[in-house]
């Protein structure tokens, strides 16, 4: 049998990121206490959620993917503990600022960043101020006998984000994620359409998912949490609730996720012929 044993981290955060980076570094201990051999950690763990406004003093936060004080810090606990952790950052290159994931493997070196793709522009979720739209395409890394796909937050809610990385050859898919209230309509509540965006990911690709949010509140916004592990069939196999602050675990048995995708026989029948709308302006 080949397994691998994944872990979801949901905390609340501060403006204080070495208090978060602390937080995130208990966690991830308890995790490889229970077994995990990929850690995640939510979107933007550095601090408070910062896209709530537009405030040009924020992008002295930026840094390289080299100094960035929470990659580091991840860096030297991934080889302590010889796990993975794909590591969420607000990265500076040269004047270029991005939402950025630092994928960090057992050894402690970073595997390679990948640049969020998909940037929203919304009432308390203004990010296209502080980001450009990620240059890297997607990625896959070689993970502990499978290879893992990472998307970060609004490239969750894309199918084609999942697709892609799974046709790149991802067995397992990971997204950290920071989402909440929404400030111009109190009475929308995504939480659950968040959850069956990626379940339906887990189901049309027959793969394993994995979404690690923040909870909380952070000035005028409320974090809902409720991570998951999912298996490929889109069954929870661990969650947590709206509130509470934890870790979740679950162990994947790799073969039978691949014998249940090709059985599916999703990619075999594929017509990709037919699909060149897709890539196609409105």
């Amino acid at each position: 049998m080949t397994e691998i044993t994944v872990a979801a981290l949901q905390l609340a955060f501060s403006a204080d990121i070495d208090a978060n980076i602390a937080k995130v570094s208990d966690a991830v201990r308890e995790a490889h206490g229970r077994g995990a051999q990929v850690i995640l950690p939510p979107e933007l763990f550095e601090g408070e959620y910062f896209c709530r406004v537009e405030d040009e003093s924020l992008f002295a936060n930026a840094a390289p993917v080299t100094e960035h004080k929470a990659v580091l810090a991840m860096q030297a606990l991934a080889e302590a503990l010889k796990v993975y952790i794909p590591t969420s950052f607000f990265e500076l290159d040269g004047p270029h600022h991005y939402n950025s994931l630092a994928m960090i493997g057992p050894d402690g070196e970073v595997q390679g960043v990948y640049r969020k793709s998909h940037i929203p522009d919304g009432p308390g979720y203004e990010e296209k101020f502080y980001f450009r739209p990620g240059n890297t395409g997607f990625k896959v890394w070689n993970g502990p006998r499978a290879k893992l796909g990472v998307g970060v937050c609004w490239d969750q809610w894309y199918p084609e984000t999942a697709r892609a990385m799974m046709l790149m050859g991802a067995e397992v898919l990971f997204y950290p994620t920071a989402i909440g209230s929404e400030p111009h309509d109190t009475s929308l509540d995504t939480a659950r359409l968040w959850r069956r965006a990626m379940v339906g990911h887990a189901v049309s690709n027959v793969v394993p998912v994995i979404a690690a949010n923040r909870v909380g509140v952070e000035h005028d916004q409320t974090f809902y949490g409720t991570s998951f592990i999912t298996d490929e069939r889109g069954d929870i196999l661990a969650e947590l609730d709206r509130e509470e602050e934890g870790v979740i675990v679950a162990t994947i048995d790799l073969n039978r996720v691949r014998r249940h995708r090709a059985a599916f026989g999703f990619f075999r029948d594929r017509r990709p012929e037919l699909y060149g709308r897709l890539v196609q302006d409105i």
